[in-house]
């Protein structure tokens, strides 16, 4: 009997992988347990497990005395003597093997469902930490499940379930079950079951990782990623900062005819990436941050971690970019509030807040009409806390209508570019006095937007 629960045991560590000196230790307080459940709280005794042999053997220790007063530490000078080869007096300790068979089928059968429990329990342990120390890490597994409801994919990573939730996805790619799939651990919470482990590809610790498994240079450190601004799937842009003089950080990054960069932009299904140096000064890394706009002036509040931009007529839309993803991944990247601003006039572009009366509905509007909102610009402008106050909104609402708000007004001022008059509602602000950019920093910063655009058109 003794032979064959060692080997189930042993069976269970084996499939779970389980050291065995781990399963020793359990399966000897389990077994402690049985005894105390016997014999009583106070038992003396030790179990003792040799798996080589698939044996265990549980020695119980009693005081050899003339009346019993304690059955479970005690035992009669008599029935010592009657069981024991050698003659023991009265203080004696008493030790006898007690067999298995004495503890019942139910007792082995409880025993076997604690080990599995505490197996159970090890394992889930060894999974959390073996996630929580890989977070930040590429893991490459195989789709086995797709969650049409939740829009979740389940990938088996090392036979451990992983989940990469909707939001951690690239929004252009399609999936399908038994495709080999490569994302960072992002996340591992502990639960009722398994651990959760969250996996992501929009992370921009992903595409970090994705860069030091490409460029060599990043992964020994000689070249720093410094920031990462990203919108997954479109455009992302990453400083990086040499540590070598000899070295072109952006160039290195980029590689010959763009190899390095474009391995990058296919893992991530073809998502511009543009690479630039990174500089300590505000000045210079806004207007790398920009490219490829041309700047031509700029104002900064440092206090304020603002900068207003001046470009010229033809440089807007590249300024701002579709949808106006470029000044928002700028400003992301360079931690300003980036506003861009024409050249050669005194006025800045607003728009009527009546021209969004249907997109906020007349509840809303008629609330920022009685507290004297009246243009797009009243309302983006204004401060979080002030417009929350007055208005009686939730801060996520307030985000939301500060986001439609801008995204319409860039996109109006696109549409202007190439017409004498603006539309029906727009009005003119006065534009902030500018400090002029340093003619050697905008050449520099020419030659780093044509490097870090270079594998755009390798390609072409």
């Amino acid at each position: 009997m003794n032979h064959e629960i060692v080997e189930s045991f042993a069976q269970m560590a084996r499939d779970k992988g389980i050291d065995k000196d781990i399963l020793i230790g359990i399966i000897e307080d389990i077994f402690g347990m049985m005894v105390r459940k016997k014999y009583g709280p106070s038992a003396k005794f030790d179990v003792v497990v040799n798996m080589e042999k698939g044996d265990i053997e549980i020695y119980l220790e009693k005081q050899v005395v003339e009346v019993v007063e304690d059955p479970s530490t005690q035992i009669e000078l008599k029935e010592a003597n009657r069981k024991s080869d050698e003659k023991l007096e009265p203080g004696d300790e008493f030790v006898e093997i007690v067999p298995l068979d004495t503890f019942g089928r139910r007792l082995v059968i409880s025993a076997k469902q604690n080990l599995n429990q505490r197996i159970k329990e090890i394992e889930r342990e060894a999974i959390y930490n073996e996630y929580t120390n890989s977070l930040g890490e590429i893991v490459v597994g195989e789709i086995y499940q797709i969650r049409k409801g939740k829009g979740e994919i389940l990938v088996i990573h090392n036979k451990n379930e992983l989940i990469l939730p909707r939001s951690e996805q690239i929004y252009k790619e399609r999936y399908k079950k038994g495709d080999t799939l490569r994302a960072v651990v992002k996340e591992v919470r502990k639960g009722a079951g398994n651990p959760v482990v969250i996996i992501s590809r929009t992370d921009p610790q992903f595409l970090m990782r994705l860069f030091e498994i490409e460029i060599p240079e990043i992964y020994d450190g000689l070249i720093e990623i410094k920031r990462i601004a990203r919108e997954p799937g479109d455009r992302a842009k990453v400083a990086v900062l040499s540590h070598d003089d000899r070295i072109d950080a952006v160039g290195a990054c980029v590689g010959m005819k763009g190899v390095r960069i474009h391995a990058i932009v296919r893992e991530l299904n073809n998502e511009n990436i543009d690479v630039i140096n990174y500089a300590e000064e505000p000045i210079p890394f806004i207007t790398r941050a920009l490219a490829p706009a041309k700047l031509k002036e700029i104002q900064l509040d440092k206090e304020n971690k603002k900068a207003a931009v001046t470009v010229a007529n033809d440089q807007v839309s590249l300024a701002i970019g579709r949808n106006g993803q470029n000044v928002r991944l700028a400003s992301k990247l360079t931690g300003f509030e980036i506003q861009v601003l024409k050249e050669g006039g005194d006025e800045e572009y607003d728009m009527d807040l009546s021209e969004f009366r249907e997109e906020l509905g007349d509840v809303l509007f008629h609330k920022f009409f009685d507290e004297n909102y009246e243009t797009v610009r009243d309302v983006i402008e204004a401060p979080k806390g002030e417009l929350i106050a007055t208005l009686g909104i939730e801060p996520e609402k307030i985000e939301e209508i500060v986001a439609m708000l801008k995204k319409g007004l860039e996109e109006a001022e696109i549409e202007e570019e190439g017409e004498e008059k603006p539309r029906e509602g727009a009005k003119a602000i006065a534009e902030p006095k500018a400090i002029v950019v340093p003619e050697e920093v905008t050449e520099k910063s020419e030659n780093e937007e044509a490097a870090s655009h270079e594998a755009k058109h390798v390609e072409e």
